[in-house]
């Protein structure tokens, strides 16, 4: 009867990669977790002035007398708990992908590692630029539509988890549509795309912007082409920055 196989060195050597890896994993995930946390913990204190900075927008332009309500039980006390943790999630998103990167950089190329640095950073700073922009123009432009065409004998009264969920999505919205500029780096960075083609496509990307306006803004032409005219600018920009940082075919790369 033969032995048994042993299981061979280059197995073994798998193996305890991969648990390094794991172990790795977790301590970031639980670095990003803490952090989360703790500013949270910072945050809850000031729950209930942070949800009346949210509804700024919607209250200042409500008819006199209008007010947000509560429908649930718990509203008052849950809600502004809620808008603690994803302000917590807002603010440490820097933290999170710190994390994020420490954990697959040492992976990467180094002409790949110089795509993913500029990329990482541009697309957090254009989210947060898609949140306030949402928040300062399209937001109040909006809310002055909709209040300007409720109906006769109609009281709008708004319930405060109805306007948490709406205007979290509207932030997350415009935060996706602002990272316009990173996707078409990326689609050229994989081959899909090049200069001449983005070029090309700008009729149909101005229809695309558009036709994504209509489909997420409210239903008003302000806050369409509020949407609209960025992300059609956006698109340019991106393909500046696909000139800048993905060289043409058959250009030699840098890895020094």
């Amino acid at each position: 009867m033969a032995p048994p196989e042993q299981p061979s060195e280059h197995e073994d050597l798998l193996q305890e990669g991969l648990f390094s890896h794991l172990i790795e994993l977790r301590s970031r995930l639980l670095k990003a977790v803490v952090t989360v946390l703790l500013v949270l913990l910072a945050l809850v204190p000031f729950a209930n002035h942070l949800y009346s900075e949210l509804a700024a927008p919607l209250v200042a332009r409500l008819p006199q007398g209008a007010h947000l309500i509560a429908t649930e039980v718990a509203s008052p006390f849950v809600t502004p708990l809620k808008l603690a943790f994803y302000t917590s999630l807002f603010i440490c998103m820097p933290m999170i992908l710190y994390q994020l990167w420490a954990f697959v950089s040492p992976g990467l190329y180094k002409h790949e590692k110089r795509l993913a640095r500029p990329l990482l950073v541009a697309a957090l700073v254009l989210f947060y630029l898609g949140c306030a922009f949402a928040y300062f123009l399209v937001l109040p432009a909006a809310f002055r539509f909709l209040t300007a065409v409720t109906p006769a004998g109609v009281e709008m009264m708004t319930d405060i988890t109805h306007y948490l969920d709406f205007v979290m999505l509207m932030f997350f919205a415009f935060g996706l549509c602002f990272e316009v500029p990173v996707a078409v780096v990326i689609l050229a960075a994989i081959g899909l795309v090049n200069i001449r083609q983005l070029k090309g496509s700008r009729r149909y990307a101005i229809v695309g912007a558009f036709a994504i306006a209509a489909f997420i803004t409210p239903p008003d032409i302000a806050s369409m082409i509020m949407l609209a005219v960025p992300m059609c600018l956006l698109y340019e920009l991106g393909i500046l920055a696909v000139r800048w940082l993905v060289p043409e075919k058959g250009e030699v790369v840098s890895t020094g």
